[in-house]
């Protein structure tokens, strides 16, 4: 799972600006350069399906939809805290 999930340079970072707040689509493009429609689309789709993000759809006009962490994505994005955090030390210690 952790592959399927990380296998894309984005993915982190589009977590990453969730859990800062930016829970639209089009502020999440935004903030990201280099991101594309499609590859957001399809990282959000995959963060959703394996229960990371929850997809809320409000019924406005025009329609708007919101991503936020699930209680899952919330351990989930601790974990990968813990994996930034070894990977600086790890840079340090072979310096």
């Amino acid at each position: 799972m952790l592959e399927e999930v990380l296998g894309c340079k984005w993915t982190v970072q589009i977590l990453m600006r969730v859990r800062e707040g930016i829970h639209r689509p089009g502020a999440l493009e935004r903030s990201l350069p280099g991101l594309t429609t499609k590859v957001l689309n399809e990282r959000l789709a995959k963060l959703v399906r394996f229960g990371i993000l929850h997809r809320q759809a409000y019924e406005e006009i025009p329609p708007r939809v919101d991503y936020v962490l699930s209680p899952f994505g919330e351990r989930f994005v601790v974990l990968l805290d813990e994996v930034d955090r070894l990977s600086q030390e790890f840079q340090k210690g072979i310096k």
